[in-house]
């Protein structure tokens, strides 16, 4: 497994970081700490996870993702950097959701008692919140710094002017930075590379995209007849009807398609292709990949084994441009950056 550094920080993460929204849901206790086991036993020191997972809907299980890693941390805790997040609402008060001095306050005391740790590596704001001054925010993150409660903050599913304004606040008024952002990115988005990416490129901001096989579709198992149950297209509270309306369409499928042929071509699996391109980009991080089994990664891992090859990464790019929303500024290239 390689390493990179997140963002300008000092702290140096695994190329893959493992997504846990499955733990709780998908997988009960026992298939979560074997994913677990085997990710680490394979490089992926990275963990990333929210308090709201597995966000299936159903109000009793919000935290279950976090209490299922922090029956499993205790003796790994060192060989670890764990990343989680908050935002979402987790109660039936007003005040228990959003990015206020008081939530979160209130959520990085639930989450620490549910990891089982007395700090966290990467506090991520989990979604905007609009209503709260930004400076409130990094103010009260600021300060969980100083208590020694978190190491680094991020944020989650900003756009690239919510973010600028934030790195702005964070200068002007001497407060922590986002060292790090988590948008959604693979073949069948490409929006974050057309504003996000650069600020992220001019700023050092580390990227932490998530659905690089976008909800599994990528990955080539699906029949456009019908999704298969079991799969995150098929899951209740909502979760399954998001992915839906991401990614299950004709021009979507009709990429799947096209996208066969180039990994035939290249002698390896579709979703090897499509979690490849990803880590091709240079600004990228540290794609998060998820699992309801310990051989899903396999993929994964194989891609940081085996980089695509500059003439495959141009293929992917131009046969997925129109996924970019039109935009027409320069596609990334494989070169490093100065």
């Amino acid at each position: 497994m390689e390493y990179k550094r997140l963002g300008r920080t000092g702290l140096k993460v695994s190329q893959l970081c493992l997504g846990t929204m499955t733990f709780g849901n998908q997988c009960d206790s026992t298939s979560s700490h074997e994913i677990l086991n085997y990710a680490l036993e394979a490089g992926i020191s990275f963990i990333d996870t929210a308090d709201i997972y597995p966000a299936n809907g159903i109000p009793e299980a919000i935290g279950e993702t976090e209490r299922i890693i922090g029956q499993w941390l205790g003796p790994h805790r060192d060989e670890v950097v764990l990343a989680t997040k908050f935002w979402a609402p987790t109660g039936p008060n007003p005040w228990q959701g959003g990015a206020s001095r008081r939530n979160i306050r209130d959520s990085v005391e639930a989450s620490l008692r549910r990891l089982q740790t007395d700090y966290i590596d990467l506090y991520q704001v989990h979604f905007p919140d609009y209503e709260t001054p930004i400076d409130e925010t990094l103010q009260a993150l600021d300060d969980l710094v100083r208590q020694g409660k978190i190491l680094y903050a991020g944020c989650s599913n900003y756009p690239a002017w919510l973010l600028a304004l934030t790195l702005g606040t964070s200068e002007a008024k001497g407060l922590i930075r986002f060292d790090c952002v988590q948008p959604r990115y693979n073949l069948l988005f490409r929006e974050p590379e057309r504003d996000l990416y650069s600020l992220c490129n001019f700023e050092d901001i580390a990227v932490i995209p998530y659905n690089p096989l976008a909800g599994g579709l990528l990955s080539g198992k699906h029949s456009k007849n019908a999704p298969l149950d079991g799969t995150r297209f098929t899951l209740e509270g909502g979760q399954g009807k998001r992915y839906m309306e991401r990614y299950w369409a004709e021009k979507s499928h009709e990429t799947v398609d096209l996208l066969r042929p180039i990994a035939e071509q290249a002698g390896i699996s579709l979703a090897q292709l499509a979690v490849g391109w990803v880590l091709a980009n240079p600004v990228v991080t540290s794609p998060i990949v998820g699992a309801t089994n310990p051989k899903q990664l396999d993929d994964a891992i194989q891609a940081v084994a085996e980089p695509l090859d500059e003439a495959t990464v141009e293929a992917l790019n131009d046969l997925t441009a129109a996924f970019r929303k039109g935009d027409t500024s320069v596609q990334f290239r494989r070169e490093e950056r100065g």
